[in-house]
């Protein structure tokens, strides 16, 4: 019998799932003026989700001494139960999608839901997964297997399978704990790996006025840039794209600061590091660490660049990929236990923001047939970070979100044209350099 438990990593998520949003994260998939109709987007998921098992499954918790929960197929599973189709006006794409990503799940069903807009505006699909179904790589495989790209025929798993009994749930979780025996030495080894990712012992973050308390809004701005300028800086500087991003989103929040009066040394931002280079879409759930990178808030874009270069290669050489999941998990699931968890992230002194950043399909996308010309991600992050960043490059372009709480942060959009300007800063050519941005 097939007994499909979330893993160590998901069961994180989970507890750590206790903020004023749900730990939700999504895409907003933007048409072409030729858009597809709404009834051929519903034909074409009513096809395609069959061949992703995780989009069809509910999470069941097991009986004591039965182990972590398991997915089950949902036998009542249709997909116009998690698609609606709806009329937005123009520009409001971005506000609707704001809306789903905050919403909580009902965990009698899977755990996601899909929205087609229509309307004066750009026509888009909006889908939104709890993070414990996917993680960002999961979350591109599942994009994949939408896409007319993939193969549509291949191999469909029976569908509902039967929900596995207490007996078996139980023989499986003895064979788990012997085999958990067998790996202390292991797992010993990764902890120390995952304290030296998250830099050892912590340290207090600055206070600044962008982390407090959030609310259970957010709102939704993105900035695309040509992928191939931001490669290009990378490259003079000797670091990443993902540096480059890193510049230029605490660049602008600098700027952000500083007009409020607020000079912060340095900003902490926590970067997810992914234990794997891809997932299918029948491998999907969480492996991923993080990572804490302190960057100095000069207005020097170029001397700012350099220090996150030297910090996060620095950081490469002497960390395990994804090994923080490990003691970061112990702590968030003890901290739960005691029921602490929630004042903790809402009070956390560690970092100031979250920027993950996604490599995504090189080559453009179809789906039903249609072109899609742009590609926003989106996650939001419970506890006291006021505004978080998600970067997902698509077909040639790098997609920038500023995932911010309009309460905390009400100059949001302000915030976005501050990213913009710190991109255009650092990827114009040597000898052609702006001004630093104040």
């Amino acid at each position: 019998m097939l007994i499909e438990r979330i893993g160590p990593m998901d069961l994180t998520v989970l507890v750590a799932d206790r903020g004023a949003v749900p730990t939700n994260l999504g895409v907003v998939l933007l048409f072409d003026e030729s858009a597809p109709a709404p009834a051929e987007l519903l034909e074409l998921m009513r096809t395609r989700i069959a061949r992703i098992p995780r989009l069809r499954q509910v999470l069941r918790r097991t009986p004591v001494g039965c182990g972590r929960p398991v997915w089950a197929d949902d036998p009542s599973f249709t997909v116009d139960r998690h698609v609606a189709v709806i009329e937005v006006p123009d520009g409001e794409v971005l506000g609707v999608a704001a809306s789903l990503l905050c919403r909580p799940f009902d965990p009698r069903r899977p755990l996601w839901r899909a929205v087609v807009t229509t309307g004066a505006g750009r026509n888009a699909l909006i889908v939104v997964a709890h993070h414990v179904v996917v993680d960002g790589i999961g979350g591109l495989a599942v994009l994949a297997a939408l896409a007319d790209e993939w193969p549509s025929a291949g191999p469909h798993r029976p569908f509902p399978l039967p929900v596995p009994s207490a007996r078996a749930l139980a023989s499986d979780a003895t064979r788990a704990r012997l085999r958990a025996l067998g790996s202390v030495p292991g797992d010993l080894r990764r902890a120390v790996a995952g304290l030296r990712e998250l830099g050892g012992r912590p340290r207090r973050a600055e206070r600044i006025s962008l982390v407090r308390p959030t609310s259970d809004r957010r709102a939704l701005a993105s900035v695309t840039v040509p992928l191939d300028r931001v490669v290009a800086a990378a490259h003079r500087a000797g670091g990443t794209v993902n540096d480059v991003v890193l510049c230029a989103v605490t660049g602008a929040m600098t700027a952000v600061l500083r007009a409020r009066g607020e000079h912060p040394g340095q900003l902490v931002v926590s970067v997810p590091v992914s234990g794997r280079s891809s997932a299918g879409p029948d491998r999907l759930g969480n492996n991923t660490g993080v990572r804490p990178i302190a960057v100095p808030t000069v207005l020097d874009e170029e001397i700012r660049l350099a220090a996150i270069v030297a910090t996060t290669r620095e950081q490469r050489r002497s960390a395990q990929r994804a090994a923080s999941a490990g003691p970061l998990g112990v702590a968030f699931r003890a901290l739960g236990r005691t029921g602490l968890l929630r004042v903790f992230i809402d009070h956390q002194r560690l970092v100031h923001t979250f920027e993950t950043n996604l490599r995504g399909p090189g080559t453009v996308m179809h789906l039903a047939g249609r072109r899609v010309s742009e590609l926003v991600p989106m996650v939001v992050t419970p506890g006291n970070t006021g505004v978080t960043f998600a970067a997902l490059s698509y077909a040639g372009a790098l997609t920038v979100t500023v995932i911010a709480d309009p309460v905390i942060v009400p100059e949001h959009d302000a915030l976005a044209t501050a990213v913009q300007r710190t991109f255009t800063i650092l990827t114009c050519e040597p000898g052609s350099r702006q001004a630093p941005l104040r």
